[in-house]
């Protein structure tokens, strides 16, 4: 199936949802529209061809290193020529400085078209980020310029074998070297492209404890570890001791090496302390949250890859007469309710996703200069990260169901997005640990102030019932929350979180349709606009109402039995 950049919805969400043209006069809609169709083009002939082979063959871990699938090398390499890394970059350093919320578009479309390789370059903007607010000025110098280009990429490395997503529990250790710089040693897992054959360096992120640090979070410091220490004009030269002890075997992502990395094995992997010594949790957290709308986004990717293969293959299967029909003649499946149910309802979470997502980056572009923006962004991003992507197992699966049982062989490639998309729920804190995030730091920012904020301006558009009884409902819930214990506030926590998405994806989805009826445009994509938007309102928003008797519930029920019950 050929791959169809989402030029025309990505335009759309970037004008009225975003409103990109209040953040940056260079954004033009004539340079918009260039970015947006030149990447769509490069995504096209270059990373979607190899999505197939990424999925069937796979990095391979060697002795010298892991080797990525044939044609992964060039098609990164044009990567890098065609600037499409410089995006959102810093122009100090190359890069082009336009709004986050475009170059997102930009990951969105290269993500589309093969989702295992775009993670190289999105976890590379999350390197920048954390360089960029916490870098000394030499290190940004040296690194940023190869890092906005993406010619070197980036990595993040938290978990260990027993610390997962308890960080406090890490045991590598950086030891000074008397010279300012530390001795890195200890081993980390999971870590996405930590080695690859794409790029001629990469720039760890690595989470460490120095001697004497304290236990806990409060003893991490962060430091920056490259693949090979730079020479003296700035080019990798010696190998800093940072070995690729293995890849993982997955489940799905297949073309993106998840790599156990052992540092210090012949005790001389060199290390620079990025921001304050025991600092580290800080700092990190700028990459990871970044990190974590990007995966929000990945939710986006594989339900729009999957919403297209399933309406390509529905529009070419003919199978039965469609019921009802005086006309006896078998029809193609998209002829059929249940089938067009199921379509219908891929498109809207699709663009529900979409626009929560690239919602949550326009704030993210706004924070710096709007403290209200700054707020919105942190109590949206958890719902951005956890929503999204279980929006993108939801569809991927659907994608599936569309396809019957030629769903699930693979040489349809609809089983890839569900394997695919199993893991974002999971990688760069579980969605459990969003909703946890949401009932504890984020609906207690300023005493529920930011979350009743943006319920008042939800409430003020609405106009449907059901989306303003939705609305009604969350605030009653986050009221009950707010004076609840731990354990209930936990326990009701995913349930709370689902429901406030889907408010807040009815509210965008509700505008988008009204804005969809007064547009003038292709008439094809504003009657989808709409359809999309009804199903959304009409049918998703009545839905969350059933979660409310859970996200009200106390935790008292869930310890009703105790642990050995559970194995009888």
């Amino acid at each position: 199936m050929t791959f169809t950049p989402a030029i025309a919805e990505q335009r759309f969400v970037l004008e009225h949802i975003v409103r990109l043209g209040e953040l940056s006069e260079e954004a033009t809609p004539d340079l918009i529209d260039a970015v947006l169709e030149g990447v769509g083009q490069f995504a096209t002939g270059e990373w979607a061809p190899l999505e197939r082979i990424g999925d069937e063959v796979g990095a391979k871990w060697t002795e010298q290193g892991v080797v990525m699938p044939v044609g992964f090398a060039a098609a990164y390499k044009a990567y890098v020529e065609g600037g499409w890394g410089t995006i959102g970059s810093p122009q100090a350093y190359g890069g082009q400085g336009l709004p986050v919320s475009l170059a997102t578009a930009v990951i969105e479309t290269l993500g589309t078209s093969n989702i295992s390789f775009a993670l190289a370059p999105m976890l590379t903007v999350g390197a920048i980020e954390s360089l960029v607010h916490h870098g000394s000025r030499e290190q940004q110098d040296a690194y940023l310029p190869k890092l906005a280009t993406g010619e070197w990429t980036g990595t993040m490395n938290l978990t260990e074998p027993q610390a997962g997503s308890d960080v406090g529990a890490l045991r590598t250790t950086a030891t000074p070297r008397g010279d300012g710089s530390f001795l890195i040693k200890g081993t980390k897992i999971f870590i996405s492209f930590g080695d690859h054959d794409m790029a001629d360096n990469i720039v760890h992120l690595v989470l460490a404890r120095t001697p004497g640090a304290p236990a806990g979070t409060k003893g991490i410091s962060l430091f920056l570890v490259p693949k090979y220490r730079l020479t003296e004009d700035g080019a990798p030269g010696e190998f800093n001791d940072v070995r690729t002890v293995s890849i993982e075997h997955k489940m799905g992502i297949h073309a993106s090496p998840t790599c156990v990395l052992s540092f210090g094995d012949n005790d001389d992997c060199r290390g620079e302390l990025i921001g304050a010594e025991m600092g580290g949790i800080v700092a990190m957290f700028t990459m990871m949250n970044n990190a974590r709308l990007n995966v929000g986004l990945q939710g986006v990717e594989v339900s729009e890859r999957a919403t297209q293969r399933a309406v390509a293959y529905a529009r070419d299967r003919i199978q039965s007469a469609r019921a009802g029909a005086p006309n006896r003649e078998s029809v193609a499946i998209i002829e059929h309710p249940d089938v067009r149910r199921m379509l219908l309802r891929m498109k809207a979470q699709t663009q529900a996703a979409r626009a929560l997502v690239y919602y949550a980056f326009g704030q993210l572009d706004r924070a710096p200069h709007d403290a209200a923006a700054k707020a919105r962004l942190e109590l949206l991003t958890p719902l951005a990260k956890a929503h999204a992507t279980d929006l993108g197992n939801e569809v991927a699966s659907l994608g599936i169901q569309v396809h019957g049982g030629m769903g699930y062989i693979e040489e349809t490639g609809a089983a890839q997005h569900f394997r695919d998309a199993r893991i974002f729920p999971i990688y760069e804190g579980t969605n459990g640990i969003q909703a946890a995030d949401l009932v504890g730091r984020k609906l207690s920012m300023d005493n529920g102030a930011t979350l009743l904020a943006l319920l008042a301006e939800m409430r003020g558009d609405a106009e449907d019932a059901e989306l303003l009884r939705l609305i009604d409902a969350c605030e009653e819930v986050a009221r009950n929350l707010l004076a609840s214990e731990t354990d209930d506030r936990l326990a009701a926590s995913y349930p709370f979180l689902t429901m406030l998405s889907i408010a807040v994806c009815g509210w965008l989805m509700e505008q988008s349709g009204r804005i969809a009826a007064r547009s003038e445009g292709d008439p094809a994509f504003l009657k989808m606009k709409q359809a999309a938007a009804r199903f959304y309102v009409e049918q998703i928003v009545p839905e969350a109402m059933g979660l409310k008797a859970a996200a009200m519930a106390k935790a008292e029920l869930l310890y009703a039995a105790d642990a050995e019950a559970f194995a009888v």
